[in-house]
C-alpha cells in the first residue's frame, strides 16, 4: 500500500516512546524478593519490542493536549498499558504453547509453566499498582475514567481469547471471515490501539478529542496488525518475526488465512485438515504441518488476508484523517496515519 505523504520516520517515533516508556517501566520494578519473580519481569520488556501500544497513548496524549512533551503521569499511563501487554503476552505464550517470543525462549519454555503464570500475574499486580498512582498525578476523577477503560479493556479481550481458543477446544470449522473479525475485534484490536488511544486522551484531561474519538481508527488499524501478524506467522522471516514459523498451525489457531482455505479447498483436503486441527498439538507431526503450509499457498489463502489487511489499513487512513483534520499535519498526527502503511508493510 502506497500512501503519498506519509510520515515515513514512525519507527523513529515509535523507538523514542518506547525509550521512555520502559526507561519508566523499569525503573519502577521493585527489586531483590523470591527468586523467579521481579527479575523475570523484567525480561519480555527488556527484549525488542516494537512499543506501539506505549507509543499509540502517548501520542493520542499530545494531540488531544497542547502538543508538549507527555509528562510524567502520561507516561505512567503508558507504563501501564506496557504492564498488561506484557502479562498478556505471558499468558498467551502459556496457553499457545509457543516457544519463542521475540527471538528468545518464552518465559514457559525457559522456566516453566508455573514459573510464568506466576510472573504473569505479577506483572498485572505491577499495573494496576501503575493504575492506582493515577490518583497521584491526574487526579482521582480521570484515575477511576482509567480503571474503567481498563476494566472495559480486559472483558473485552478476554471474551475474545476465550472465542479463539473455544474454537480451538472444540475443533470448529465452519467460520466465517466476520467470525474472525468479531474476535479480532475483542482479542487484539482493543487491547492494542482502542485502549491505549482512550488512555492517551484521558491522560491529557479530554482536550480536543472525546475519548472514543479513536475507537474506529483503532479497530481498523488492530484489525490489519492481527491478520499481518498471521501472515507473517507463515511467510516471516524467523530472524525478524521473532517467533517460530507456523506455530499458529501447530497451535490450530483459525486465522483468517485457514478460514479463507477451508471455504474454498476440496472436499479430500477439507477432510484432512479437520482431523489434523482436532489432533492434540503434541501428537500433530511436521509432515502435517509442512502439507497444511503448501496448501494455504497453494490457494493463495495468505495473499487474501494481506488484501483484507490492507483495505483495513485504508480504513484506519481514512478514519484518521477524518477524525484528526488539521492536526494531521502534526508529527503524532503524522505517526497515527503512518501506522496505517507500517503495520501491513512490517517484517515483524
Amino acid at each position: 500500500m502506497t500512501v503519498p505523504g506519509l510520515d515515513d520516520r514512525v519507527e523513529e517515533v515509535l523507538d523514542r516512546y518506547r525509550a521512555r516508556t520502559m526507561a519508566t517501566l523499569l525503573a519502577q520494578l521493585p527489586t531483590g524478593g523470591p527468586r523467579y519473580l521481579y527479575d523475570l519481569v523484567a525480561d519480555y520488556p527488556r527484549r525488542s519490542g516494537k512499543g506501539l501500544r506505549a507509543a499509540l497513548c502517548l501520542a493520542a496524549c499530545r494531540l488531544a493536549g497542547d502538543g508538549g512533551e507527555p509528562d510524567e503521569a502520561a507516561v505512567n499511563v503508558a507504563t501501564t498499558v506496557e504492564l498488561f501487554h506484557n502479562a498478556f503476552l505471558i499468558h498467551d505464550d502459556i496457553q499457545d504453547g509457543s516457544e519463542q517470543r521475540r527471538g528468545e525462549p518464552t518465559l514457559s519454555a525457559a522456566y516453566g509453566v508455573g514459573v510464568a503464570l506466576n510472573v504473569g500475574n505479577m506483572t498485572n499486580l505491577l499495573a494496576l499498582d501503575r493504575l492506582l498512582a493515577n490518583r497521584d498525578g491526574l487526579g482521582s476523577g480521570t484515575a477511576w475514567q482509567l480503571v474503567e477503560q481498563t476494566r472495559l479493556m480486559l472483558r473485552h479481550s478476554l471474551e475474545g481469547q476465550a472465542m479463539e481458543i473455544g474454537w480451538i477446544r472444540d475443533n470448529v470449522c465452519d467460520l466465517t471471515p466476520d467470525d474472525y473479525y468479531r474476535m479480532c475485534l475483542k482479542k487484539t484490536s482493543w487491547y492494542t490501539c482502542i485502549y491505549p488511544c482512550r488512555t492517551g486522551v484521558l491522560a491529557a484531561g479530554g482536550g480536543r478529542l472525546r475519548t472514543d474519538r479513536l475507537d474506529r481508527y483503532g479497530w481498523y488499524l488492530g484489525a490489519a496488525f492481527q491478520i499481518t501478524d498471521d501472515v507473517l506467522n507463515l511467510v516471516g522471516e524467523y530472524a525478524a518475526y521473532g517467533k517460530e514459523i507456523a506455530g499458529d498451525l501447530w497451535e490450530g489457531k483459525r486465522t483468517l488465512i485457514l478460514i479463507d482455505f477451508l471455504a474454498r479447498c476440496t472436499a479430500g483436503e477439507r477432510e484432512r485438515t479437520v482431523v489434523f486441527l482436532g489432533t492434540p498439538r503434541a501428537d500433530r507431526t511436521a509432515a502435517d504441518v509442512r502439507w497444511l503450509h503448501r496448501r494455504l499457498a497453494a490457494y493463495d489463502s495468505v495473499e487474501v488476508a494481506r488484501r483484507s489487511a490492507r483495505e483495513l489499513a485504508d480504513a484506519a487512513l481514512a478514519e484518521g484523517r477524518t477524525v484528526l483534520g488539521d492536526r494531521a499535519g502534526t508529527e503524532d498526527g503524522r505517526f497515527l496515519l503512518g501506522l496505517t502503511r507500517y503495520v501491513v508493510d512490517r517484517s515483524r
